[in-house]
């Protein structure tokens, strides 16, 4: 058909005039992401003094990926859920293959994952 205009997105038509300042789209900047709960926020500073407590104990590869995993594991709340999550995973295999050493460090990434609903 002949004649069918589509359009898709912004379209913006300005005749004449002075002082014209283009487009005003009114879209607010996202919301900031809510801050972590007190109770998490320990759970992070136990979890850390407890791996910082049983890294030189580990072999040179496990503690880079422990390093590695540290800072999404205990970032803010701006760090992904998912990232958070797999960083924490990642944090309780390397304690769990420890073994006995590694438990306390299984155990407060429990706590963590269980404060952030995901245990």
């Amino acid at each position: 058909m002949s004649g069918d205009t589509y359009h898709f997105g912004d379209s913006v038509n300005m005749y004449g005039g002075s002082g014209n300042t283009g487009m005003v789209k009114n879209i607010a900047a996202p919301a900031a992401p809510p801050a972590l709960s007190p109770e998490l926020q320990e759970a992070i500073k136990d979890l850390l003094r407890r791996v910082e407590a049983l890294r030189g104990q580990l072999p040179p590869a496990s503690a880079q990926v422990l390093d590695a995993s540290l800072p999404d594991a205990t970032g803010g709340a701006d760090v992904p859920a998912q990232a958070r999550q797999s960083a924490l995973m990642s944090i309780a295999g390397i304690a769990a293959v420890v073994g006995p050493l590694g438990q306390p460090i299984v155990d407060a990434v429990t706590t963590v994952l269980e404060l952030l609903g995901g245990a």
